[in-house]
């Protein structure tokens, strides 16, 4: 059959799919329902690939740090050390699911808006290290629950992600944050040197997210972003600013890549876990805050099944090895990777 056809028998079934998705499928993720069918006949969702799309927009190059695969890179000389700090015997832990955890939704969520969100002004806690911009927030952001309170917002016209750390507002409308960075997602360019970001690392923390979208197309093409409950008082590349007064090697720094141990069997969890567990061999996870240990971030999303997202609690710290990413850094105030 002619590629720019699509068959009656064929259009039958996608009407019925979509008569049966939830209501809640419409706008999860910030993102159009579409982004559901990866590649499905007659849809057009956000194009698979490195770093993925969001809202149509490419998050970073294909050859940015974020997206560059670790399954290639040589294991750490404190891989062991670090490995034990975090916890040897604590299980991997999915931030993220459907539902909500006193009173908000599991996970980070983001807003996605155009050139008709009109910015704000916002005043910083730590304004000697924010990017002190307009900020497109939208009249009812979607804000993260407990004491972080990102937001994290994709302007589409302009692809810039703009992000923001414990982001609140007064009585008379106006914006307060403890921190706020904006990055352009065609671009390399890292934060300053010493500078944090909305995330302890100075990194961007969109593109570390677990998607739903990305999962039901088959692929995560990215690194996902964790925390430790213990990190060193220094930072590696990509990461720019640590947060810690720990100074022994035994403590992984900010910017410090995992990945899965290749030699894990997946072969016995859902395809929903599958997916995820492959991307943590192939592209790894960066750390990038203090938190709770082997903690992976994503966005909530209705369309989540937390039993199975609960399976991933089978994986160990002893499952995991540090990596060195530092072949792959071309200048340390970029995130362009070196192709091996």
């Amino acid at each position: 059959m002619d590629r720019g056809s699509t068959s009656l028998a064929g259009t039958v079934v996608l009407l019925i799919i979509l008569s049966l998705l939830p209501a809640a499928a419409s706008s999860q993720d910030g993102v159009a329902f579409t982004d559901f069918f990866s590649g499905a006949a007659g849809i057009s969702p956000d194009a698979p690939g490195p770093g993925g799309k969001v809202g149509g927009v490419r998050i970073f190059p294909s050859d940015h740090i974020w997206n560059t695969r670790a399954d290639n890179l040589p294991v750490d000389p404190h891989s062991d050390e670090y490995v034990n700090t975090i916890g040897r015997n604590a299980y991997l832990h999915p931030d993220f699911g459907s539902g909500t955890w006193e009173g908000h939704p599991i996970g980070i969520p983001f807003n996605v808006v155009n050139n008709g969100t009109q910015k704000a002004r916002v005043k910083f806690d730590y304004s000697g290290e924010s990017d002190r911009v307009l900020y497109p927030i939208p009249a009812r952001p979607k804000i993260e629950g407990g004491s972080d309170r990102h937001i994290l917002i994709l302007q589409t016209d302009e692809k810039k992600l703009y992000e923001l750390y414990n982001a609140r507002k007064d009585a008379s409308g106006r914006w307060y944050a403890g921190s706020g960075a904006v990055w352009n997602l065609t671009k390399y360019r890292l934060r300053r040197a010493e500078w944090t970001s909305a995330d302890a690392a100075g990194l961007a923390i969109l593109p570390g997210l677990v998607r739903y979208s990305e999962v039901a197309s088959g692929e995560i093409r990215h690194a996902i972003r964790f925390t430790a409950g213990q990190t060193r008082n220094q930072y590696i590349w990509p990461a720019r600013h640590q947060a810690s007064s720990l100074a022994g090697y035994q403590y992984p720094p900010m910017g410090q890549r995992f990945r899965l141990k290749a030699d894990f069997d997946i072969s016995g969890y859902p395809f929903e876990d599958q997916v995820i567990l492959t991307a943590l061999k192939k592209y790894g996870m960066i750390l990038a805050d203090n938190g709770a240990p082997w903690y992976i971030s994503g966005a909530p999303d209705q369309r989540w099944d937390n039993d199975v997202l609960h399976l991933l609690q089978q994986v160990h710290g002893s499952d995991f090895e540090a990596v060195d990413s530092s072949s792959l850094m071309i200048s340390p105030d970029s995130g362009r990777a070196r192709t091996l």
